[in-house]
């Protein structure tokens, strides 16, 4: 799938439910939290089909993401289903990995191919902080057993000021002592997130500099993201900086994302995209959806405005777990 910008879109990020079972600060408003009503979210039946039709119109790549994508019923008969579609070459999710070790045997037989972790500080009094009172102990066994299992990880790490800025030189000792990936993510400004102050790439990577050497790493494809990797002398796993806010990478921009309730979204900030729950539970055939998806991803914004546009009455004003970042 082509846009009118002329970017091959062949990634599609799936949000399964609103929900999650962590209270993030930059996540989730501090009070009101309100899901959506379960019958608005997609049924099962309804993601899949959204998946079917996308792989054959050239997605190659499919994440699974929330809320937190391990409390919604039949994501393991999902992730199956999905990795046994004939074009798709690699089925992810993004999870905070406080179910994960319990799940994890499960979701390696469904064929899971990789899981990113968000985990924004390696202490356990700043984790419960920052999550609202969540216990950091099975996020770290669960990293772990990954290792052990061979599936492969990246942990993904939003830099906020005065809270974990500190925490990035130990999170690069965990490169060094794991083969997994650590990506430092700028904050943006979305929902809750506005209230923070983000530590930016070229700031991370000053202060890396003083104790360690970081050597650029050259992608070969693009299940590297958005991100820019580099690696210690020491490092079995790599360093990632994603920098949507110092370092725009919307040119290269190859991913279109499905919100719980089925608005095919062209782009994290705008509101731009079209509802799929709406047209399917009208009877839409499979004919005339491929045709409304193909029209939405060649209308992709070329770029967000977070920079320019925070106040503009197309800019997405929810939260990140209503938007399924």
């Amino acid at each position: 799938m082509i846009d009118q910008w002329g970017r091959s879109v062949d990634y599609l990020r799936i949000s399964i439910t609103d929900r999650c079972n962590l209270r993030c600060k930059y996540c989730m408003p501090k009070n009101s939290v309100r899901f959506m009503p379960k019958e608005d979210l997609l049924t099962i039946d309804e993601i899949f089909r959204v998946a079917k039709l996308t792989s054959e119109l050239g997605v190659k790549k499919i994440r699974i993401t929330g809320g937190e994508p391990l409390v919604r019923e039949g994501i393991i008969e999902l992730i199956r289903d999905i990795k046994a579609l004939e074009n798709i070459e690699e089925v992810c999710m993004t999870t905070n990995g406080i179910l994960l070790e319990e799940n994890l045997e499960r979701l390696i037989s469904a064929g899971l191919d990789r899981v990113n972790i968000s985990l924004d500080t390696l202490d356990e009094t700043l984790f419960r902080e920052i999550t609202g009172g969540g216990d950091i102990k099975p996020v770290l066994r669960a990293v772990e057993r990954c290792v052990e299992k061979g599936l492969k990880v990246k942990l993904n790490t939003v830099l906020m000021k005065n809270y974990n800025e500190k925490e990035i030189l130990e999170f690069i000792k965990l490169t060094e002592r794991y083969p997994i990936d650590v990506r430092f993510i700028e904050m943006m400004p979305i929902g809750a997130g506005k209230a923070f102050r983000s530590v930016t790439t070229d700031q991370a990577i000053a202060l890396i500099s003083e104790e360690f050497q970081l050597l650029h790493c050259e992608s070969g494809n693009n299940n590297d993201g958005p991100a820019c990797y580099y690696k210690t002398e020491k490092g079995l796993g790599k360093i990632g900086f994603i920098s949507p806010m110092s370092h725009s990478f919307c040119r290269s921009c190859n991913r279109i994302r499905l919100t719980a309730e089925g608005f095919l979204k062209q782009c994290l900030h705008w509101k731009k995209g079209k509802n799929l729950e709406t047209l399917m539970r009208h009877g839409i055939s499979d004919e005339d959806l491929i045709k409304v998806i193909e029209e939405c991803i060649y209308l992709k914004p070329y770029e967000h405005g977070f920079l320019e546009n925070s106040l503009s009455s197309s800019s997405d004003k929810r939260n990140m777990f209503q938007i399924g970042g």
